[in-house]
Protein backbone atom coordinates (compact mmCIF):
# COMPACT_ATOMS: atom_id res chain seq x y z
CA UNK A 1 0.00 0.00 0.00
CA UNK A 2 3.14 2.41 0.76
CA UNK A 3 4.29 1.73 -2.53
CA UNK A 4 1.16 2.78 -4.23
CA UNK A 5 0.66 5.69 -2.47
CA UNK A 6 4.53 6.67 -3.50
CA UNK A 7 3.93 5.23 -7.33
CA UNK A 8 0.15 7.55 -7.14
CA UNK A 9 1.90 10.71 -7.30
CA UNK A 10 4.36 10.06 -10.55
CA UNK A 11 1.48 8.54 -12.61
CA UNK A 12 -0.42 11.46 -12.06
CA UNK A 13 2.30 14.02 -12.52
CA UNK A 14 3.04 12.45 -16.32
CA UNK A 15 -0.75 12.35 -17.47
CA UNK A 16 -0.62 16.65 -16.37
CA UNK A 17 3.03 16.52 -18.75
CA UNK A 18 1.14 14.47 -21.44
CA UNK A 19 -1.91 16.67 -21.43
CA UNK A 20 0.03 19.75 -21.20
CA UNK A 21 2.46 18.36 -24.54
CA UNK A 22 -0.93 17.14 -26.21
CA UNK A 23 -2.45 20.91 -25.61
CA UNK A 24 0.64 22.43 -26.70
CA UNK A 25 0.58 20.70 -30.26
CA UNK A 26 -2.75 22.02 -30.45
CA UNK A 27 -1.89 25.05 -29.90
CA UNK A 28 0.61 25.50 -31.96
CA UNK A 29 -1.84 24.24 -35.05
CA UNK A 30 -4.42 26.64 -33.86
CA UNK A 31 -2.07 30.08 -34.06
CA UNK A 32 -3.00 30.29 -37.40
CA UNK A 33 0.73 30.79 -39.01
CA UNK A 34 1.80 29.51 -41.91
CA UNK A 35 3.63 30.32 -44.63
CA UNK A 36 1.72 31.76 -47.32
CA UNK A 37 2.44 31.88 -51.15
CA UNK A 38 1.00 34.34 -53.76
CA UNK A 39 -0.51 33.23 -57.14
CA UNK A 40 1.73 34.98 -60.58
CA UNK A 41 1.68 33.96 -63.88
CA UNK A 42 5.36 33.09 -65.10
CA UNK A 43 6.96 30.22 -67.23
CA UNK A 44 7.86 26.95 -66.51
CA UNK A 45 10.38 23.71 -68.23
CA UNK A 46 9.29 20.38 -67.05
CA UNK A 47 11.10 17.22 -67.91
CA UNK A 48 8.82 14.43 -68.99
CA UNK A 49 10.68 10.73 -68.36
CA UNK A 50 10.23 6.94 -70.39
CA UNK A 51 12.22 4.97 -69.60
CA UNK A 52 14.20 3.64 -72.91
CA UNK A 53 16.48 0.55 -74.67
CA UNK A 54 18.85 1.38 -76.52
CA UNK A 55 20.56 0.06 -79.45
CA UNK A 56 22.41 0.74 -82.40
CA UNK A 57 21.36 2.20 -85.51
CA UNK A 58 22.21 -0.99 -87.19
CA UNK A 59 22.90 -4.56 -85.75
CA UNK A 60 23.34 -7.56 -87.63
CA UNK A 61 23.89 -11.26 -86.35
CA UNK A 62 26.83 -12.49 -88.76
CA UNK A 63 26.19 -16.11 -89.91
CA UNK A 64 27.62 -18.76 -92.14
CA UNK A 65 26.41 -19.55 -95.10
CA UNK A 66 28.13 -23.00 -95.57
CA UNK A 67 28.78 -25.58 -93.23
CA UNK A 68 32.43 -26.83 -91.84
CA UNK A 69 35.20 -26.36 -89.25
CA UNK A 70 35.92 -22.43 -88.07
CA UNK A 71 39.62 -22.21 -88.88
CA UNK A 72 40.12 -18.89 -88.26
CA UNK A 73 39.33 -16.15 -86.09
CA UNK A 74 40.69 -12.96 -87.38
CA UNK A 75 38.63 -10.32 -84.78
CA UNK A 76 39.11 -9.69 -81.25
CA UNK A 77 35.90 -9.59 -79.03
CA UNK A 78 35.03 -5.73 -78.50
CA UNK A 79 36.84 -5.33 -81.97
CA UNK A 80 35.93 -1.71 -84.25
CA UNK A 81 35.33 -3.63 -87.62
CA UNK A 82 34.59 -2.74 -91.10
CA UNK A 83 32.31 -3.28 -93.92
CA UNK A 84 33.85 -6.56 -95.99
CA UNK A 85 36.25 -7.21 -93.52
CA UNK A 86 36.95 -10.93 -92.92
CA UNK A 87 35.95 -12.04 -89.35
CA UNK A 88 36.21 -15.90 -89.83
CA UNK A 89 37.41 -18.31 -91.78
CA UNK A 90 35.62 -21.74 -92.52
CA UNK A 91 37.79 -24.92 -93.49
CA UNK A 92 37.94 -24.25 -97.23
CA UNK A 93 39.39 -27.00 -98.39
CA UNK A 94 36.56 -28.93 -99.34
CA UNK A 95 35.34 -25.87 -101.01
CA UNK A 96 38.50 -25.68 -103.03
CA UNK A 97 38.04 -29.16 -104.46
CA UNK A 98 34.86 -28.79 -105.23
CA UNK A 99 35.34 -25.55 -107.20
CA UNK A 100 38.68 -27.03 -109.07
CA UNK A 101 35.90 -29.97 -110.09
CA UNK A 102 33.43 -27.38 -111.44
CA UNK A 103 36.44 -25.40 -113.57
CA UNK A 104 37.35 -28.68 -114.99
CA UNK A 105 34.01 -29.35 -115.91
CA UNK A 106 33.09 -26.60 -117.67
CA UNK A 107 36.48 -26.91 -120.10
CA UNK A 108 35.96 -30.89 -120.40
CA UNK A 109 32.06 -30.82 -121.13
CA UNK A 110 31.06 -28.29 -124.13
CA UNK A 111 27.81 -30.17 -124.75
CA UNK A 112 26.99 -29.73 -121.15
CA UNK A 113 28.45 -26.31 -120.64
CA UNK A 114 25.21 -24.39 -118.79
CA UNK A 115 25.35 -26.69 -116.32
CA UNK A 116 28.70 -26.94 -115.70
CA UNK A 117 29.07 -23.70 -115.61
CA UNK A 118 26.06 -22.69 -113.36
CA UNK A 119 27.80 -25.94 -110.65
CA UNK A 120 31.20 -23.83 -111.26
CA UNK A 121 29.25 -20.40 -109.88
CA UNK A 122 27.22 -22.16 -106.70
CA UNK A 123 31.25 -23.35 -105.88
CA UNK A 124 32.68 -20.06 -106.44
CA UNK A 125 30.15 -18.57 -104.19
CA UNK A 126 30.70 -21.52 -101.36
CA UNK A 127 34.35 -20.79 -101.80
CA UNK A 128 33.89 -17.21 -101.21
CA UNK A 129 31.55 -18.44 -98.08
CA UNK A 130 33.95 -19.92 -96.51
CA UNK A 131 35.17 -16.00 -95.76
CA UNK A 132 32.76 -14.76 -93.37
CA UNK A 133 32.75 -11.06 -93.84
CA UNK A 134 31.55 -7.68 -91.72
CA UNK A 135 28.19 -6.38 -93.43
CA UNK A 136 28.72 -2.95 -91.47
CA UNK A 137 30.78 -1.16 -89.86
CA UNK A 138 30.51 -1.53 -86.30
CA UNK A 139 31.76 -3.20 -82.87
CA UNK A 140 31.45 -6.55 -82.36
CA UNK A 141 29.88 -8.79 -79.80
CA UNK A 142 31.56 -11.72 -77.31
CA UNK A 143 32.29 -14.79 -79.70
CA UNK A 144 30.40 -17.85 -78.45
CA UNK A 145 32.45 -20.06 -80.95
CA UNK A 146 36.02 -21.20 -81.30
CA UNK A 147 38.18 -22.62 -83.82
CA UNK A 148 37.39 -26.07 -84.68
CA UNK A 149 34.22 -25.32 -83.79
CA UNK A 150 31.62 -26.80 -86.43
CA UNK A 151 29.32 -24.47 -87.78
CA UNK A 152 26.53 -23.94 -90.53
CA UNK A 153 23.95 -21.79 -91.53
CA UNK A 154 21.32 -23.03 -89.13
CA UNK A 155 23.42 -22.56 -86.15
CA UNK A 156 21.09 -21.03 -83.29
CA UNK A 157 23.83 -18.42 -81.92
CA UNK A 158 25.23 -15.88 -84.62
CA UNK A 159 29.40 -16.20 -85.13
CA UNK A 160 28.85 -12.61 -83.74
CA UNK A 161 26.89 -10.01 -83.47
CA UNK A 162 28.00 -6.38 -85.07
CA UNK A 163 26.48 -3.13 -83.98
CA UNK A 164 27.12 0.25 -85.61
CA UNK A 165 26.59 2.43 -82.85
CA UNK A 166 28.26 5.75 -84.01
CA UNK A 167 24.68 7.26 -83.26
CA UNK A 168 22.20 5.30 -81.38
CA UNK A 169 18.36 4.71 -81.13
CA UNK A 170 16.41 5.44 -78.07
CA UNK A 171 13.27 2.90 -77.98
CA UNK A 172 10.59 4.49 -75.52
CA UNK A 173 6.76 4.43 -75.48
CA UNK A 174 3.81 6.72 -74.29
CA UNK A 175 0.10 6.22 -73.29
CA UNK A 176 -2.46 6.72 -75.74
CA UNK A 177 -3.26 9.67 -73.93
CA UNK A 178 -0.38 11.94 -73.87
CA UNK A 179 0.13 10.60 -77.55
CA UNK A 180 -3.10 12.58 -78.14
CA UNK A 181 -1.55 15.69 -76.55
CA UNK A 182 1.32 15.43 -78.70
CA UNK A 183 -1.44 15.49 -81.47
CA UNK A 184 -2.96 18.65 -80.28
CA UNK A 185 -0.39 20.40 -79.38
CA UNK A 186 1.21 20.09 -82.70
CA UNK A 187 -1.65 19.32 -84.87
CA UNK A 188 -0.41 15.88 -86.09
CA UNK A 189 2.39 13.31 -85.85
CA UNK A 190 3.87 14.40 -88.62
CA UNK A 191 4.31 17.91 -87.35
CA UNK A 192 5.30 16.56 -83.65
CA UNK A 193 8.63 14.91 -84.90
CA UNK A 194 9.29 17.81 -87.26
CA UNK A 195 9.26 20.59 -84.53
CA UNK A 196 9.18 18.96 -81.24
CA UNK A 197 12.38 20.27 -79.04
CA UNK A 198 15.90 18.21 -78.31
CA UNK A 199 15.62 15.38 -75.74
CA UNK A 200 18.43 14.61 -73.07
CA UNK A 201 19.10 11.13 -72.13
CA UNK A 202 19.57 10.02 -68.61
CA UNK A 203 22.01 7.00 -68.51
CA UNK A 204 22.01 3.93 -66.66
CA UNK A 205 24.19 5.56 -63.93
CA UNK A 206 22.14 8.55 -63.38
CA UNK A 207 24.35 11.29 -65.61
CA UNK A 208 23.19 12.74 -68.28
CA UNK A 209 24.48 12.61 -71.54
CA UNK A 210 26.42 15.01 -72.46
CA UNK A 211 24.70 15.50 -76.11
CA UNK A 212 21.28 15.90 -77.12
CA UNK A 213 19.11 14.06 -79.47
CA UNK A 214 15.74 14.47 -81.27
CA UNK A 215 12.84 12.28 -81.72
CA UNK A 216 12.81 11.14 -85.06
CA UNK A 217 10.20 8.27 -85.20
CA UNK A 218 6.76 8.31 -83.90
CA UNK A 219 4.65 5.14 -84.29
CA UNK A 220 1.23 5.98 -85.80
CA UNK A 221 -0.85 2.52 -84.13
CA UNK A 222 -1.38 1.81 -80.63
CA UNK A 223 -0.20 -1.94 -79.42
CA UNK A 224 -2.90 -3.54 -78.28
CA UNK A 225 -1.49 -5.59 -75.49
CA UNK A 226 -0.05 -2.17 -73.70
CA UNK A 227 -1.99 0.43 -75.12
CA UNK A 228 1.41 2.08 -76.06
CA UNK A 229 2.42 4.20 -78.94
CA UNK A 230 6.28 3.46 -79.73
CA UNK A 231 8.65 6.48 -80.10
CA UNK A 232 12.23 6.44 -81.05
CA UNK A 233 14.90 9.33 -80.36
CA UNK A 234 18.50 9.05 -81.96
CA UNK A 235 21.58 10.20 -79.81
CA UNK A 236 25.43 11.19 -81.76
CA UNK A 237 27.42 8.77 -80.07
CA UNK A 238 30.93 9.60 -81.47
CA UNK A 239 32.79 8.07 -78.70
CA UNK A 240 30.77 5.25 -78.45
CA UNK A 241 29.92 5.83 -74.83
CA UNK A 242 26.59 4.55 -75.39
CA UNK A 243 26.31 0.66 -76.52
CA UNK A 244 23.72 -1.49 -77.71
CA UNK A 245 21.35 -3.32 -75.19
CA UNK A 246 21.95 -0.89 -72.74
CA UNK A 247 19.00 1.24 -71.02
CA UNK A 248 18.43 5.05 -70.00
CA UNK A 249 15.75 7.48 -69.68
CA UNK A 250 14.48 9.85 -72.21
CA UNK A 251 13.73 13.20 -71.31
CA UNK A 252 11.11 15.53 -73.47
CA UNK A 253 11.26 18.85 -72.12
CA UNK A 254 7.54 21.00 -72.10
CA UNK A 255 7.50 24.56 -71.54
CA UNK A 256 4.23 26.14 -70.40
CA UNK A 257 4.16 29.82 -70.74
CA UNK A 258 2.01 32.22 -68.19
CA UNK A 259 1.19 29.01 -65.95
CA UNK A 260 0.26 29.34 -62.47
CA UNK A 261 2.76 27.37 -60.63
CA UNK A 262 2.18 26.24 -56.84
CA UNK A 263 4.61 23.99 -54.08
CA UNK A 264 3.25 20.39 -54.22
CA UNK A 265 3.54 21.17 -50.28
CA UNK A 266 0.52 23.56 -50.29
CA UNK A 267 -1.67 20.80 -52.15
CA UNK A 268 -3.45 17.94 -50.26
CA UNK A 269 -5.47 15.30 -51.31
CA UNK A 270 -8.86 13.36 -50.73
CA UNK A 271 -10.43 10.83 -53.22
CA UNK A 272 -8.35 11.27 -55.62
CA UNK A 273 -8.51 14.84 -55.84
CA UNK A 274 -6.19 17.98 -54.97
CA UNK A 275 -6.97 20.24 -52.81
CA UNK A 276 -5.47 23.77 -51.48
CA UNK A 277 -6.32 26.21 -48.71
CA UNK A 278 -6.57 29.79 -49.71
CA UNK A 279 -6.50 32.66 -47.77
CA UNK A 280 -9.95 34.72 -47.64
CA UNK A 281 -10.57 37.64 -45.49
CA UNK A 282 -8.29 35.78 -43.46
CA UNK A 283 -9.43 32.47 -42.92
CA UNK A 284 -8.52 29.20 -44.26
CA UNK A 285 -11.03 28.49 -47.33
CA UNK A 286 -10.58 24.82 -48.73
CA UNK A 287 -10.66 24.84 -53.06
CA UNK A 288 -10.23 22.17 -55.64
CA UNK A 289 -7.60 22.56 -57.79
CA UNK A 290 -6.85 20.74 -61.26
CA UNK A 291 -3.45 20.24 -61.64
CA UNK A 292 -1.50 18.84 -64.61
CA UNK A 293 -0.45 15.14 -64.34
CA UNK A 294 3.64 16.29 -65.86
CA UNK A 295 5.58 18.04 -62.89
CA UNK A 296 8.92 18.65 -61.71
CA UNK A 297 8.70 17.04 -58.70
CA UNK A 298 8.21 19.87 -56.39
CA UNK A 299 5.54 22.00 -57.86
CA UNK A 300 2.47 21.53 -60.04
CA UNK A 301 0.82 23.57 -62.27
CA UNK A 302 -2.65 25.14 -62.02
CA UNK A 303 -5.35 24.68 -64.69
CA UNK A 304 -8.03 25.46 -63.05
CA UNK A 305 -9.28 26.39 -59.19
CA UNK A 306 -7.03 29.00 -58.42
CA UNK A 307 -6.43 32.91 -59.74
CA UNK A 308 -3.25 35.09 -60.63
CA UNK A 309 -3.30 36.91 -56.97
CA UNK A 310 -4.59 34.27 -54.71
CA UNK A 311 -2.98 33.51 -51.40
CA UNK A 312 -2.94 29.90 -50.83
CA UNK A 313 -1.34 28.19 -47.39
CA UNK A 314 2.27 27.21 -48.71
CA UNK A 315 3.17 24.54 -45.90
CA UNK A 316 1.28 21.97 -44.00
CA UNK A 317 -1.86 22.05 -46.02
CA UNK A 318 -3.02 19.00 -44.17
CA UNK A 319 -3.19 20.70 -40.65
CA UNK A 320 -5.44 23.35 -42.03
CA UNK A 321 -8.80 23.19 -40.56
CA UNK A 322 -11.46 24.66 -42.41
CA UNK A 323 -12.25 28.70 -41.93
CA UNK A 324 -9.41 28.81 -39.73
CA UNK A 325 -8.19 32.04 -38.65
CA UNK A 326 -4.55 32.61 -40.81
CA UNK A 327 -1.62 35.14 -40.12
CA UNK A 328 -0.15 35.74 -43.50
CA UNK A 329 3.79 35.19 -44.16
CA UNK A 330 4.23 35.35 -47.73
CA UNK A 331 7.35 33.42 -49.38
CA UNK A 332 7.51 36.14 -51.57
Amino acid sequence: MRRLLNILPIVLGLGVVACEGTDRNRSQERDGHYLTYRVELCDRTLMSEYSASIKGIQTVEVRPQVSGQITEIRINEDATVRKGEILFVIDQLPYQIAYDIASANVKSAEAKLALARAEEVNARNNLSYTEVKSPVNGIASMIPYRVGALVNSNITEPLVTVSDDSNVYAYFSMTENQMLDLIQEYGSLQQAVEEMPQVELRMSNGEIYSQKGRIDAISGTITENTGAVNLRAVFPNENHLLRNGGSGEVLIPTTYKNCMVIPQTATYEMQDKVFVYKVVDGKAVSAEIVVKPQNNGTEYIVTSGLEEGDVIIAEGAGLVREGETVEVETDK
